[in-house]
């Protein structure tokens, strides 16, 4: 029984250790340059010279391009003994199918001048080279220039769309919110802060050591995506975090005080972490803070809100409307932003990896099981522990996505597929719970859950 539970072991440390050994050559296939394998011959260095028009070549990917290519000092006894191919260093990201037999180079100047045609298919960079091949002395000559190709993504419409919409949604949720809220309870919570102070602990200490922690072993080598992950585990509690809140029985008041308080001290956090921790990651980057972008989430986040705090005030009537409303809404709003995040993105899935899924994974997992088990062991209530771990897991992607878009493109685009990961896997475990409370009849109990809320409207 020891020896088989022994073997079962080395097996499976052998398994991890090769996964992680192999983590940086899977993600370099993904999104950097591989190698073009060239038949069995003697590379010889070459005397000619290919130049391309132009010297280097952005494209957007789907689509076709040309360049003129001039190859000069063609120095060859016989030309039709040599022919030259053109190739992608990556032809995941490009292709190339040009090809000059000798019989197309001029035997006078013994150069060779014309158009090549490059298919661009996805994100990323990539060399368009040239070979010239003798098949008679079975040699391969590898020209010394090439053609630099980055590849982008056209700007569409139907991103400003998504962009708009989202934001004009998640306003109008916001007007309910600021309706539903117990402003006592919430006076309470700002005198005696116990669960705010734990969510802050939980945001700005445990989410950056975690994402910092992920990014190194999923991602040893690949500075770009523990950017990625760093960026992600700093930009605390996204808006989906106060409407999970609503649909689970969290307690809302604690969640948007929360979401409120995370967005403020961003402006501080943020940079601290950027510039210290971040610093090891960050040194090859050249990025800067978008105060101006934190400043206008804070903004769109409080005037909604005191708009419905102003309802609550002056029409209970309309005020009882928008908490019966708010769960229905809710649950509309974060199925519209799941399905249209994922049509509008679908490019990304091609960037997928399992590194990227698991790293996508475990970041809002790890925070809502840390964070759960730190308000537990700190004595708070089934419903403020629920809000604290689902404050905690669920960060605020379009603020990463907003600070990797500052890097030039395709980098942008490239990194871009950690938040977005990270938005895809996070929502999995508050789902699964939302089944089970709708099976079971489950409620979360605690002193402020919404459901109390919601009686306290009914009967008044």
């Amino acid at each position: 029984m020891h020896h088989t539970t022994k073997n079962a072991f080395d097996r499976t440390f052998f398994i991890l250790t090769m996964a992680i050994l192999l983590t940086p050559a899977c993600m370099e296939m993904t999104l950097g340059e591989s190698p073009v394998a060239t038949a069995d011959r003697n590379e010889v260095n070459p005397l000619w010279h290919a130049n391309f028009t132009p010297a280097n070549m952005t494209a957007h990917m789907d689509s076709m391009v040309t360049i003129k290519v001039v190859i000069t000092n063609i120095s060859v006894a016989n030309l039709n003994e040599v022919h030259f191919r053109f190739h992608s260093k990556n032809e995941h990201l490009a292709q190339v199918d040009d090809l000059v037999l000798g019989t197309e180079i001029d035997k006078n100047t013994h150069s060779w001048q014309g158009n090549i045609t490059i298919d661009v298919k996805f994100l990323g960079f990539t060399q368009i080279q040239v070979q010239m091949i003798n098949e008679k002395d079975n040699t391969t000559e590898i020209g010394k220039e090439s053609l630099p190709l980055i590849i982008i993504r056209k700007k569409r419409v139907i991103d400003h769309v998504f962009t708009g919409s989202v934001a004009l949604l998640v306003s109008l949720l916001y007007i309910n919110f600021g309706a539903a809220l117990d402003l006592t309870v919430l006076k309470g919570l700002i005198i005696k802060p116990v669960g705010p102070s734990i969510g802050f602990a939980s945001q700005f200490l445990l989410m950056p050591l975690i994402s910092f922690a992920i990014g190194l072993f999923v991602f040893p080598h690949n500075v770009e995506m523990q950017l990625g992950l760093f960026f992600t585990g700093v930009s605390p509690s996204g808006g989906a975090s106060n409407i999970w809140s609503v649909l689970l029985g969290g307690n809302i008041n604690l969640s948007v005080l929360m979401t409120t308080v995370s967005n403020i001290a961003a402006f501080a956090m943020m940079p601290l972490w950027i510039f210290s921790l971040g610093s090891l990651i960050f040194a090859r980057g050249n990025m800067e803070i978008p105060y101006g972008n934190i400043a206008t989430y804070a903004v769109a986040l409080v005037v909604p809100l005191a708009i419905g705090i102003a309802i609550q005030k002056c029409s209970p009537c309309l005020t009882r409307i928008l908490v019966r409303f708010l769960k229905p809404i809710s649950t509309c709003l974060i199925l519209f932003i799941i399905i249209f995040a994922i049509v509008t993105n679908l490019y990304m899935f091609q960037l997928f990896s399992w590194q990227i899924i698991l790293g996508g994974l475990l970041l809002p997992w790890l925070g809502y099981l840390f964070a759960w088990t730190l308000a537990k062991t700190l004595k708070q209530n089934p419903s403020d522990a629920l809000t604290i771990a689902i404050e905690t897991g669920i960060q605020n992607t379009g603020i990463s996505t907003f600070l990797l878009r500052s890097l030039p493109q395709p980098q942008a685009d490239l990194t871009t597929v950690i938040p977005v990961a990270v938005a895809i896997m996070t929502p999995f475990p508050l789902l699964a719970l939302y089944l089970y409370q709708k099976f079971t009849s489950h409620v979360i109990k605690g002193d402020n859950s919404l459901q109390e809320e919601h009686d306290n409207m009914r009967t008044s």
